[in-house]
């Protein structure tokens, strides 16, 4: 209004644009009434006190959208979609086909994806040391294959044939 002032109380106007949003078949939230120094997260809907929350300086509130908790799930859920193409779903299919196991060693839980760099396919979920040590030979298979006859006491020792050129025991 010219004076400044609007011609309906917050309530009022509050309950007709929810009514002309449902009208629409939009749905709008319930408020909720939380106290100082605390926060609703809108994945889990529980009231959690700031020290839950990251700060983030952009928003209007200077506090993150989402708890740390719900976050880091949300980053999580994220992460494996955006670089594997995996939902959570698919994940938990992946570990329960290995019967809860890392592929290589057989006794650690899996908890990293394993793939190939080069067409980008999952092969699997291996445990911490077993996706490192992939990581560690390059994923290149002669390679493997001369540390494991290394492990089990086959003597690798190249002979020099001439400068610079190695002959491979066979």
């Amino acid at each position: 209004m010219a004076d400044g002032l609007q011609a309906y109380c917050r309530e009022c106007s509050a309950e007709y644009y929810r009514q002309r949003q449902e009208a629409k078949g939009k749905r709008v939230r319930d408020k909720v009434s939380v106290p100082p120094g605390h926060k609703r997260c809108p994945q889990c809907a529980e009231v959690k006190p700031h020290s839950a929350w990251e700060r983030n300086k952009s928003s209007s509130d200077a506090w993150a959208s989402y708890c740390r908790a719900c976050r880091a799930e949300r980053n999580r859920v994220s992460y494996f979609k955006r670089k594997y193409g995996l939902t959570p779903a698919e994940l938990d299919t992946l570990v329960a086909e290995q019967q809860g196991v890392c592929c290589i060693c057989l006794s650690a839980p899996p908890a990293h994806v394993d793939h190939c760099h080069e067409t980008g396919r999952v092969r699997g979920v291996l445990c911490f040391s077993c996706n490192a040590a992939l990581g560690q030979f390059k994923d290149q298979p002669e390679v493997m294959r001369r540390a494991a006859a290394y492990v089990e006491g086959n003597a690798w020792k190249p002979t020099l044939v001439s400068p610079g050129v190695y002959q491979l025991p066979s």
